[in-house]
């Protein structure tokens, strides 16, 4: 008989990718099915294993495409089949999430279950907003209730009136469209309109904006600025203080699109995250390897016959490196080998394994790598070029006319990884940039959208000079070309530009 896998319970927070926590990434990370909300970030898609079953219950407010009982069902049915599943749910599992329906329903199946909380935007959002739940003298305490109980007939819940006598802050999440409705009861059961009040969008996000008022032009203001869902009202004396981040951070307001490898992406996300900027993964690319063909164990064995390893990516390191160790070889293979690559980044991840570059050239870029070494060459020196299959010809060229021995071999393939998004001109629409870290990478976007026409209002990106020629070859130029071949170097660049622009 198969073992019952494991449900998680999984809080992804108020909106903003950091403020999941450790243990919720962790579960993520190694789950066999994913079942996930409207609510949760799209960047949680890219954290779970290539296996993982992804399945979208599209909880949202007014379009259920999953009905609560068919998603308790499911989370049984996924675990019966032995597969260890994370239901992700927006904010914490237990506030309004039914996070205790879906338990219900696991304890009935007798299938085993873990709860990791989450940060709920109902303290995470007033905070970003720079209001205090709590504060002293002011309020000592805070009260939160689901802007969803209003019945058909527009009527409040029978329980308003005893919530709206509370003394403190009290809290409505997801009940924008019932702001009306909200204000004149609160009105009505006590609570003076000269009371301070605020509607927060987007809490938590970079866009999140903040409106603030009394329950008497609480209403107003919000229409005026077009305030949107999701969206949370506050009402209290709190809501006339304002403890905002006094840290102006670079990139704020800024939407990047990111397309390459999860490596690069988990990096460049946290980078652009760190700067304020709001990312999405646009494209995820994955490594198929090759470390272990045959070409690839041929040259293993062969290694004391090469005099250069030249590495022109970070994961050309990582994956040379496993396949000499996976191949049963050590670094003691390398000993009388010389290493050349191209960027900080490939330095960087060389380092990891325990070697210095022994050549990197000044301006980050093939032909400048393959100048440097020529001059540096003896007749008799064998290099050895373990890379990408879309490896730039550039380096071929140089060493041919230059009477240079060296072996270019296969080391993996950059392929597209598929997963569920929405349709790309709708997710590049919001966006100021989109990046590229690689011609592979272009190429990639370019063969999926064969008819797709980027926005001319779109500012794309690219990491030098190769993959903004593979750019220019699908008919769109790069608007910018960071010159250091990182992702400091992306950064920068973007920073650079967004700045000028606020300017």
């Amino acid at each position: 008989m198969k073992k019952n896998g494991v449900v998680y319970l999984v809080g992804a927070g108020p909106g903003d990718p950091g403020l999941i926590t450790q243990k919720g990434l962790k579960r993520l990370e190694s789950c066999d099915a994913l079942v996930y909300d409207s609510l949760a970030s799209d960047c949680f898609l890219d954290k779970v294993p290539d296996h993982c079953r992804k399945i979208y219950a599209g909880k949202r407010a007014g379009a259920h495409s999953m009905k609560q009982e068919e998603i308790n069902r499911l989370l049984v049915d996924l675990a019966q089949e032995g597969l260890n599943v994370v239901r992700l749910k927006g904010g914490d599992p237990f506030v309004f999430g039914r996070g205790g329906e879906e338990i219900s329903a696991l304890l009935k199946a007798e299938i085993p279950f873990e709860v990791v909380p989450g940060v709920t935007s109902a303290v995470a959002a007033l905070s970003m907003a720079g209001i205090p739940v709590t504060h002293r003298a002011v309020s000592r305490s805070f009260h939160v209730m689901t802007g969803h109980t209003v019945s058909e007939n527009g009527t409040l819940p029978p329980d308003f009136d005893s919530f709206a006598k509370l003394s403190g802050t009290l809290v409505f999440l997801m009940g924008l469209f019932n702001l009306p409705l909200i204000v004149n009861g609160l009105i009505k059961n006590g609570k003076p309109a000269c009371t301070p009040a605020a509607v927060i969008e987007n809490g938590t996000l970079p866009q999140q904006r903040t409106v603030r008022g009394t329950l008497a032009d609480i209403e107003e203001r919000a229409k005026q600025a077009e305030i949107k869902s999701p969206a949370i009202i506050v009402a209290g004396d709190v809501a006339a203080l304002d403890f905002s981040s006094t840290i102006n951070l670079p990139l704020k307001g800024c939407r990047i699109g990111i397309t390459g490898t999860d490596s690069f992406t988990a990096r460049f996300n946290q980078e652009l995250l760190s700067l304020g900027a709001i990312t999405d993964s646009v494209l995820t690319l994955s490594i198929q390897s090759s470390r272990l063909g045959d070409e690839m164990k041929e040259v293993y064995k062969e290694l004391r016959t090469y005099s250069w390893l030249i590495l022109t990516s970070a994961n050309a390191v990582r994956e040379f490196f496993a396949g000499l160790l996976e191949g049963g070889y050590d670094l003691r293979s390398l000993g009388g080998i010389k290493f050349a690559v191209i960027g900080k980044g490939t330095e960087s991840e060389l380092l990891k394994s325990g070697f210095h570059a022994d050549y990197i050239p000044e301006r980050y870029q093939v032909k400048d790598l393959a100048q440097g070494l020529i001059s540096r060459l003896t007749k008799e020196e064998r290099l050895l070029i373990p890379r990408s299959a879309g490896g730039s010809p550039e380096l071929n060229l140089a060493f041919d006319e230059a009477g240079v021995y060296y072996d270019d071999k296969v080391l993996y393939e950059v392929v597209l990884k598929e997963k569920e998004q929405e349709h790309m001109e709708k997710s590049l629409a919001p966006l100021h940039y989109l990046t590229f870290a690689s011609a592979s990478g272009v190429d990639a976007f370019f063969q999926r959208e064969k008819a797709l026409s980027l926005p001319v209002s779109l500012k794309v990106v690219c990491i030098g000079d190769i993959t903004a020629k593979a750019l220019s070859s699908y008919g769109r130029e790069a608007d910018l070309i960071a010159s250091v071949y990182s992702v400091s170097g992306l950064t920068e660049v973007i920073c650079q530009d967004w700045c000028r622009k606020k300017e």
